[in-house]
């Protein structure tokens, strides 16, 4: 087995361990709060996230993939080089989700992969061949880097608002909590919670498809950039098996850290998190699942009684999120940087 044969096999094991941790970081997000307010057992949630989240991959189109696996161009450098800049991309990702899950904190696995891919980009193929998107922008369109900054940053703060939104609408509709009403929103659990697991599936496994597609081309199986069914099936897979685990550490600080969850927090915040992941996905957005879950939670306390959320916890966790990026850019580089002097 030559080099280049080799690496690929390696960057086809490192996508399913990336999809796994991404898998077992969101996991903790979507049924955090459905757990914290006792409206569904662990098992039940985790069993509905992961069943919609395996489905979800196959009953969708790729636009998030194509977003993902072409702002870096792999096909502009050598096998090696490219390969390398995959590699290093990955590893920076899995390294950040290892980080903060170990912490206790949501992350965002797209950031990292996002970030670990401009580092790694930056040192081997350079600038120049990075789609930022500047001109798409200049006509008012969003392609390249550009298009990945905005899914993944623009939508926690859609989260927030909608979040706020749909807890003050279920507020004004239902003004007394029946025992009527609360049965009818435990009911409602296995509806959000299965439409979040749908809409995390369908725009974060597609991010280990996109680094596959990448690696085919970069190493020459592929002309152009492409999803094989097998890489498919590997990274829902990969993803559903992470989402099985669940990350209990993170449950902790997203269902209990923030305020006192209760069933009506959990539905808005189920439902308003699916609704902004299913709009990017349709554009071809990335999404943080992580991202945009916490903050639909903070504006669902928001929204009721903003003096009961532990808002010193919130910016610990949201300057977490700016952290991302940084630093799996210098990871990224740091990877490929160290790959490329050790085969070149």
């Amino acid at each position: 087995m030559d080099l280049v044969t080799a690496l690929l096999v390696l960057v086809v094991v490192l996508v399913a361990v990336f999809d796994f941790t991404n898998g077992f970081h969101d996991a903790a997000d979507m049924v955090a709060t459905a757990i914290a307010s006792r409206a569904m057992k662990p098992g039940m949630a985790i069993g509905i996230v992961t069943f919609f989240t395996f489905i979800a991959p196959f009953t969708v189109g790729l636009a998030v993939a194509d977003t993902v696996g072409t702002f870096v161009d792999v096909g502009a450098v050598s096998a090696i080089e490219g390969e390398s800049l995959v590699i290093a991309a990955l590893l920076a990702a899995v390294s950040y989700n290892l980080a903060t899950w170990w912490l206790g904190f949501p992350s965002s696995s797209s950031n990292s992969l996002a970030g670990g891919l401009v580092g790694a980009g930056l040192y081997s193929v350079g600038s120049a061949h990075i789609d930022w998107g500047i001109t798409a922008l200049q006509n008012g369109q969003l392609q390249g880097m550009t298009k990945v900054v905005v899914g993944l940053f623009v939508s926690p703060f859609f989260g927030f608002v909608i979040g706020f939104l749909v807890m003050k609408l279920f507020i004004l509709l239902l003004p007394r909590a029946t025992e009527k009403v609360a049965n009818m929103f435990i009911a409602s659990q296995y509806f959000s919670v299965a439409w979040l697991g749908f809409s995390h599936g369908a725009n974060d496994a597609q991010k280990g498809m996109a680094v596959i597609g990448m690696m085919l081309l970069a190493s020459g199986v592929t002309a152009e950039f492409a999803i094989p069914v097998w890489a498919i099936f590997l990274c829902a897979s990969a993803i559903t098996v992470g989402t099985l685990f669940g990350g209990w550490r993170i449950i902790k600080t997203l269902g209990f850290g923030l305020f006192r969850v209760k069933i009506i927090h959990s539905v808005a915040n189920q439902l308003g998190s699916a609704l902004v992941n299913s709009i990017a996905t349709l554009s071809g957005a990335p999404t943080s699942t992580t991202q945009v879950v916490t903050a639909t939670l903070l504006g669902n306390g928001a929204a009721e009684k903003p003096q009961h959320v532990k808002w010193q916890t919130a910016r610990g966790i949201v300057a977490g999120w700016f952290m991302n990026v940084p630093a799996s850019i210098l990871l990224g580089w740091l990877y490929c940087f160290l790959f490329l002097k050790l085969w070149g």
